[in-house]
């Protein structure tokens, strides 16, 4: 099995691709040993010492390090991880997830939100995953988009300015009925 590594723009995250499916869809953050309890892969890499967060995408695995480790001692134990994983040939999620709501969005603005919803996926999402990520719909509200960054997105030096600059401007163009784009 060959697994790729690529750097993202999250010094502290680095995205590993093992060349197959990883969430068959949506995508999962694992930071305790409680939430990592539905997947053996999310619980098999917070035991490595100096990993502080697991981000699963649809095709890679996003590992978050605490800020005193350095990738050249952590990346080895990770890839070995990843390897000893997938050799098993478990699931990489076991049971039911639970999924999170968002806010009680107003019925009068189901035609906005599917268009934000679609500029999601269609244009946003496959751009954040690139690096190691992913944002998800929280709710809108009063011509305020609430979004969640997710992955090497959460806690990026660059966050902010992708959701404000990059994120903002392209639903402010698309849908002028936005005012504003917020983390939550």
């Amino acid at each position: 099995m060959f697994i790729e590594t690529e750097l993202t723009p999250n010094p502290e995250t680095q995205k590993f691709l093992p060349g197959q499916a990883v969430l068959p869809t949506g995508s999962m953050t694992f930071e305790t040993d409680e939430e990592a309890a539905v997947s053996p892969l999310a619980t098999a890499l917070l035991a490595v010492e100096g990993v502080k967060s697991i981000f699963l995408g649809a095709d890679f695995i996003a590992v978050t390090k605490e800020e005193a480790e350095d990738w050249i001692d952590l990346k080895p134990l990770v890839l070995s991880s990843i390897m000893q994983f997938f050799t098993t040939g478990q699931p990489v999620i076991e049971g039911s997830i639970e999924v999170a709501g968002g806010m009680e969005d107003n019925p009068e603005d189901a035609e906005i939100i599917l268009q934000i919803k679609d500029l999601l996926d269609q244009k946003i999402r496959p751009a954040v995953a690139q690096d190691g990520g992913d944002i998800l719909y929280h709710g809108f509200q009063e011509g305020v988009v609430y979004l969640k960054m997710q992955g090497a997105c959460s806690g990026c030096p660059s966050a902010t300015i992708t959701l404000k600059q990059g994120v903002e401007n392209l639903l402010k163009y698309y849908i002028p009925e936005i005012v504003d784009v917020q983390a939550i």
